[in-house]
This record gives structure tokens, sequence and C-alpha cells, in this order.
């Protein structure tokens, strides 16, 4: 949606933050293998790209 709304560099942020999660693997949710709320992933999402 950033991309959408011209917004290249949100977008980047948001992408980086989103695989960084991911690839640490502190934070996942049940479907992931972990125990962590779709809340607990946001906000290690927004903490990431802030």
């Amino acid at each position: 949606m950033f991309d959408w709304l011209n917004e290249a560099d949100m977008a980047t942020r948001l992408e980086n933050a989103i695989a960084r999660v991911i690839a640490e693997g502190k934070v996942r949710t049940y479907d992931m293998g972990g125990n962590a709320s779709t809340l607990d992933v946001a906000k290690a999402i927004a903490d990431y790209a802030s």
C-alpha cells in the first residue's frame, strides 16, 4: 500500500522490519512455531520500522 501511495521509503522500511523480525525468530506467532500474539509481532515490526 505504501508503494501505491508513492511512499517508497516507508514501504522499504516496513518490508525490512518484517524481514528482520522473521529472521531473528524471537517473536513468532503460533503458525510460525512460536507463542507470540499477532499484537506482539506487530509491536516488534513497529519498533524496527521506526
